[in-house]
């Protein structure tokens, strides 16, 4: 076994809590800024076709369709998509197949369920701590070379850090598996690019890369559960082989096939360019106050803040009727540190304002 590079450490020791996610903080009764899923109705084209299934529940899913869909979205083969019920099934599906790797590295701070589920698996994690200090933008030589599973988010959450496409596809080598997380990739947008910066979702030309997407967050579908996977057909076929039967219901697949159309790919670029300009004044807002620290440039629906006192301040939120993500659950940061979803820029304002109030008490 090669050296750790620095920053890596095992997983080992005081642990935070890996299945602790936003929705235990958006309880009834809060105004949600702890939960990354927007919350507008989705459109008729969405909910019509997931609604005209209803009537046909008695017959077994078929995804034939559906992955499809996704496949052309993409510009891939049909047998190089694999649907999943949420993304979040993906990571079980990886840990479950992929039990033969010797080496299996997590870049963190990132969401944690893949660990999680490396961990549920058996897997002995190792992970990688990217700096703060360094806007948590990811260096490759960071990753032990004889690493042979590798996973990362891109944008990340909850950094919401957007790593340079050419900086993960030098993690891609022989022999190894590299997970991208993109299920916040249709929340990003750069000008002068026409759909998602920085997005692996269509190269099929590096070896072992598995492209993990949701089509949960954009589309307020999270009770829904539909995701996908993206790679080799090879790769595919020993996920495949241990997911369940019918694993994702025939209204999730009318879902995944109405997101992929033309129709959708368009609004969800109107729906980035509109979520830029509220995180845009999120963020401005947010860097008024004394003591607040935005990390580096946001570039997905959450925002991640330093804070001294966060733990307290977070509370006292929740009191006063708001509910945002504690950051100390995610390995690599700590309690002063909170993840706060972007809205619209009215509940901006009015969360900056009990913010304000929250901090001067």
């Amino acid at each position: 076994m090669s050296d750790q590079p620095s920053g890596m450490v095992l997983s080992a020791g005081a642990e935070p809590d890996l299945a602790h996610h936003g929705d235990a903080e958006a309880t009834e009764g809060l105004i949600d800024l702890a939960v990354n899923v927007r919350q507008a109705a989705p459109p008729a084209w969405l909910v019509d076709p997931i609604a005209a299934t209803l009537t046909d529940l008695a017959r077994y899913p078929d995804p034939t369709a559906a992955r499809a869909a996704v496949a052309a979205r993409h510009r891939r083969h049909p047998n190089e998509v694999l649907l999943t019920a949420g993304a979040a099934e993906g990571f079980v599906l990886i840990a479950q197949a992929l039990r033969g790797v010797r080496r299996p590295v997590v870049v963190h701070p990132q969401f944690t369920e893949p660990e999680a589920a490396l961990r549920a698996a058996g897997h002995a994690v190792e992970r990688v701590l990217l700096d703060p200090a360094d806007d948590f933008r990811l260096d490759p030589s960071r990753v032990p070379v004889d690493a042979d599973l590798v996973m990362i988010g891109n944008p990340t959450n909850p950094t919401s850090v957007l790593h340079p496409a050419q900086t993960l596809a030098a993690l891609a080598r022989p022999g190894r598996v590299l997970v991208v997380d993109e299920a916040f990739a249709d929340t990003t947008i750069a000008p002068g690019h026409p759909g998602e910066p920085e997005s692996l979702a269509e190269r099929r030309d590096l070896p072992g890369l598995l492209v993990l997407r949701s089509l949960t967050k954009t589309w307020g579908l999270a009770g829904l559960r539909i995701g996908y996977l993206l790679g080799a057909p090879e790769l595919l076929t020993r996920l495949a082989a241990v997911q369940p039967l019918w694993a994702v219901s025939t209204p999730a697949l009318a879902a995944a096939s109405a997101c992929a159309t033309a129709v959708a790919v368009q609004a969800e670029r109107v729906i980035a360019a509109d979520l830029a300009a509220d995180r845009d004044h999120l963020v401005a807002r947010l860097e008024d106050l004394p003591g607040v620290r935005v990390v580096g440039r946001p570039a997905s629906a959450f925002i991640l803040l330093h804070l001294p006192g966060a733990s307290a301040i977070r509370a006292a939120l929740r009191e006063r009727g708001w509910a945002v993500r504690r950051g100390d659950t995610f390995p690599g940061l700590g309690p002063d540190w909170l993840r706060v979803a972007v809205r619209d820029r009215n509940t901006t304002d009015a969360f900056i304002e009990v913010l304000r109030e929250t901090m001067e008490a």
